[in-house]
């Protein structure tokens, strides 16, 4: 029998406010959460997964429940946040030899999962870019030669995004707390390759989700893989233009204009009038009205867009009310906007970016909602 751990009891304190009721790992991405996303790229290749859980973890118990997609579901409850190397320890009681371990809060593909899985003991690597929010790992021949955790200077761009095919020996050395005071897996795997062979194999496909931003950037990848689908009412003299992803019991209403990829899950309301832009993403049960115009941004179920009102950008929480002729953003930045995440300034890379929106908030008047802005759970911007 083949095992995975996945590794979903963080706080995700970087995606706040979006993680106020939420795990991570049950961010909706489209018709599925994370979880949800990963355990059917898993479907058929492991049989059973043992979810490490602990943030809100009741929320992802109720969502997986025991078994999902021919899988398996065990759960370990991590008390405290001590890492990734604390969390598999808690996992390895009902661990056979050897498994995979995938953290809970990045995106990957089944086919880079089978190539991890071709050898053991084996790490799955992503060539990038900028490497240098990552830790990061050189290579020689076809093993692991050095993992270095986020260096000043990049070493490498090849980064570790934290799938592993280990065995139980790994976990049986002792490590000391790392200097955010936790245990970590790449402790364990740094003593490993100090006298052994570590192989690794390249991803073509990780999105990791680390800022709010992250959801619709992957969200924009997602939309363009998926089959289109339209399986709500279309009434008559609405205008849609490229691949449409529509669920069952939703209609767009006359004189709407939506433009693809778009996805509208189940029992939305669009329009009338209304426009749709290109890689949106509006969930269950939502309403938007005459004249307002959504573009490139992601709203999650039972949030109301109201008439004329323009988003762009976005991420709207859950059950929200954006009222009558808001502009998110109230203009558009000269350069990529900065936005302040636990103190420190993280460029967004985004020229477009609106606002990110935490659930249950109501915004009924704003003269000023600036490229960027994030808005509590349940804040009044009135």
């Amino acid at each position: 029998m083949k095992k995975a751990v996945i590794l979903a009891a963080g706080w995700g304190t970087r995606l706040t406010p979006l993680t106020c009721k939420l795990p991570k790992p049950a961010i909706r991405l489209l018709e599925d959460s994370l979880l949800e996303h990963n355990l059917k790229e898993l479907s058929g290749l492991i049989d059973e997964a043992v979810i490490v859980i602990g943030y809100k973890g009741e929320v992802i118990q109720k969502k997986i429940g025991e078994e999902f997609a021919g899988i398996k579901i065990k759960y370990a409850k991590q008390k405290e946040q001590l890492g990734t190397g604390h969390a598999t320890q808690i996992a390895l009681p009902f661990l056979d030899e050897e498994f995979l371990i995938l953290n809970g809060d990045d995106l990957y593909s089944r086919d880079d999962i089978k190539k991890c899985l071709s050898k053991n003991p084996s790490i799955l690597l992503k060539k990038v870019e900028d490497p240098s929010r990552y830790g990061q790992v050189c290579v020689k021949g076809k093993v692991v030669s050095e993992i270095v955790e986020k260096p000043e200077t990049p070493v490498s761009n090849l980064v570790n995004i934290g799938c592993y095919f280990l065995n139980k020996e790994f976990f049986k050395e002792d490590i000391e707390k790392s200097s955010r005071g936790e245990y970590e897996i790449i402790d364990y795997l740094k003593k490993f390759i100090s006298c052994n062979d570590l192989y690794f194999a390249l991803a073509k496909r990780w999105y990791p989700i680390t800022y709010p931003w992250n959801i619709i950037h992957i969200t924009e990848n997602l939309l363009e893989e998926k089959e289109e689908k339209r399986e709500g009412l279309i009434e008559e003299q609405v205008t849609v233009k490229g691949k449409l992803i529509m669920e069952k019991g939703s209609v767009i209403r006359r004189g709407s204009v939506v433009e693809g990829p778009t996805y509208i899950g189940k029992n939305s309301v669009i329009g009338p009038n209304a426009r749709i832009g290109k890689y949106t993403s509006i969930h269950d049960n939502c309403v938007v009205e005459d004249g307002a115009e959504i573009v490139n941004s992601v709203i999650f179920s039972k949030t109301i867009v109201s008439a004329r009102s323009f988003v762009r950008g976005s991420v709207i929480g859950e059950r929200c009310n954006i009222g009558k002729d808001i502009l998110i953003p109230s203009f558009f930045s000269n350069s990529s906007v900065k936005i302040k995440v636990k103190g420190k300034m993280i460029d967004t890379k985004r020229k477009k970016m609106g606002g990110i929106i935490g659930d249950d908030t109501k915004i009924e008047k704003s003269d000023w909602l600036p490229p960027g802005v994030i808005v509590e759970k349940g804040d009044l911007v009135s």
